[in-house]
């Protein structure tokens, strides 16, 4: 990999090797402290399931680092419960969120969280190496200060490596049905609405459960993510042109494809349930097998793919190539670029900021990203010949017991806030037959795209006007997929684009030319 950080270990490495009098001081202090103290960490996502200390990742990074930590997940609205949290003043000692939540730049702007890089230099000098030189870039706010880490973050170079960076928006078939039907091409409206036909018809039924023939993200008061951005991205719908960001939504090709969904729904093949269903819902069909297709993102049915995989490997999710433009251009699927998914944010309210800055530091390290992704070393895996092998133990309940794993190794990122995903792409490990087909069919198809995620700052009048608008195609969307006929559907449309054009959408455009414009210069792409 071309990392600062990397260079630096091998040259570490290789100065305490020739007997050298310096020895790299290591992430941590190398013998366990006593947890005297319980750091509460908010996760801003409600399906988070992590349990610290009941497994043995948490368990032994409270023995290599003194920490132990309390999770509080929201058991409603994140949006609700954070806001909730700032506004009364009651906020956790740490907090993970989404990269382009307004909260975030609130949290900074009010004063309520630390800079990261002045914690470091009074308590852990180290977390300024063994964090990613990017990544601190990209973070610093404009008075010199890093406030937030991210996690899953890559950057612009990190595609040049040979890595084979994923994305994780696929296009889903149920394996034994979809080779029933023939393998049919769904790639055009034609193909797709026809095997959907034939699923529904020759399975109503899957091992005891009806068949959905349809499965989607859930919707939301903004819309939903599979008809929205990845439905786009699959129609290889451009970001920009002539330089300026393209309206997306008034996209024909897009617009021709909603409107497929539009008849399916019609013809009742739009599941009732689509619209209502929320993650935890959809993951126990996913688990059960019920849906015959899917636009989802793999990496929020990889647990519910492994258990169908243990069960019946030809009753697993593979995936294909789904709806394409007229023109048959293939995807341009996002993958995560320099924001990364998600940052975290140490709080003024923080009982003791020196642990929590170098929980951070030892999560971020190598030897941390390897406890959070192959588990304890000599327990969970060995290395032969360069390569991780897991135990008999952990391969059994990896394979074929996932929940179990989750819930005995805590690894594979199941504590994924801080997780540096190109450090860990390095090492290589057994064939994941459950997984890995869903990631690599997207390598090819993956696009660096990060200069288009654009988070207008909440105190901008810009703001206001975005999540209004976002909130109108939230209510609009089932709308135009509920019409009766096309005519109406267009009708829906326009009265769409008028509304929204009076709610400032001009405006909001103008504001996102500037930030896109921004992250190109910052990225250093012109």
């Amino acid at each position: 990999m071309k990392k600062i950080r990397t260079l630096l270990c091998i040259i570490l490495a290789a100065v305490t090797a020739l007997g050298a009098g310096c020895t790299p001081r290591p992430a941590v202090s190398s013998s366990a402290e006593t947890a005297d103290e319980t750091l509460s960490w908010y996760i801003n996502f409600s399906w988070f399931a992590g349990q610290w200390g009941g497994d043995r990742v948490t368990k032994t990074l409270t023995e290599r680092t003194g920490v132990d930590v309390e999770f509080i997940v929201p058991q409603g609205s994140e949006k609700e419960k954070l806001d909730a949290l700032i506004s009364q003043g009651n906020l956790p000692d740490m907090i993970t969120l989404w990269w382009g939540e307004p909260q975030v730049q609130q949290l900074i702007d009010s004063g309520y969280v630390w800079a990261l890089n002045e914690l470091a230099e009074q308590y852990c000098p180290e977390f300024l190496e063994t964090a990613g030189p990017e990544q601190l870039a990209w973070y610093t706010d404009d008075d010199g200060n890093i406030y937030c880490y991210p996690g899953s973050s890559v950057a612009p170079e990190d595609y040049e490596t040979g890595l084979g960076i994923s994305s994780n928006q696929t296009f889903l078939v149920r394996k034994d049905i979809y080779e029933a039907l023939g393998s049919p091409d769904m790639t055009t409206p034609e193909g797709f609405c026809d095997a959907v036909r034939r699923a529904a018809e020759l399975f109503p039924e899957v091992d005891g459960y009806p068949l959905i023939p349809i499965g989607l993200h859930e919707f939301t008061d903004t819309g939903c993510y599979s008809l929205g951005e990845y439905l786009m991205n699959y129609l290889a719908v451009p970001y920009e042109v002539d330089g300026k960001l393209y309206d997306r939504f008034s996209d024909p090709e897009y617009l021709r494809w909603l409107k497929v969904f539009r008849q399916l729904n019609e013809e009742g093949y739009l599941s009732r349930s689509v619209y209502l269903d929320r993650r935890s819902q959809m993951s126990e069909k996913i688990a059960r097998g019920q849906y015959f297709c899917m636009l989802y993102q793999s990496s929020d049915m990889i647990t519910q793919q492994r258990e169908l995989w243990a069960s019946d490997p030809a009753k697993i999710y593979i995936a294909v190539d789904g709806p394409k433009n007229q023109a048959g251009d293939d995807p341009v699927l996002a993958s995560v670029g320099i924001t990364g998914w998600t940052v975290t944010l140490i709080t003024k309210e923080c009982s003791d900021p020196s642990k929590a800055i170098r929980l951070m530091n030892y999560m971020v390290s190598e030897e941390g990203q390897k406890l959070t992704l192959l588990g304890v070393e000599g327990t969970d895996y060995v290395w032969e010949n360069g390569k991780v092998v897991l135990t008999d133990e952990t391969r059994e309940l990896y394979l074929y017991d996932y929940p179990q794993y989750v819930a005995t190794v805590g690894a594979d990122n199941t504590y994924w806030m801080l997780q540096d995903t190109v450090m860990q792409s390095q090492w290589k490990r057994e064939t994941d037959e459950a997984a890995d087909p869903l990631l690599n069919w997207t390598t090819k198809y993956s696009r660096y795209v990060s200069q288009y995620n654009i988070a207008i700052g909440y105190d901008a009048p810009e703001f206001n006007l975005n999540t209004t608008i976002e909130h109108l195609w939230g209510e609009t969307l089932p709308e135009l997929l509920m019409a009766e006929s096309d005519e109406e559907f267009d009708r829906i449309f326009e009265e769409f684009v008028e509304q929204r054009e009076q709610l400032g959408f001009s405006q909001v455009m103008e504001e996102k030319n500037r930030l896109m414009m921004e992250n190109v210069e910052k990225l250093g792409m012109l």
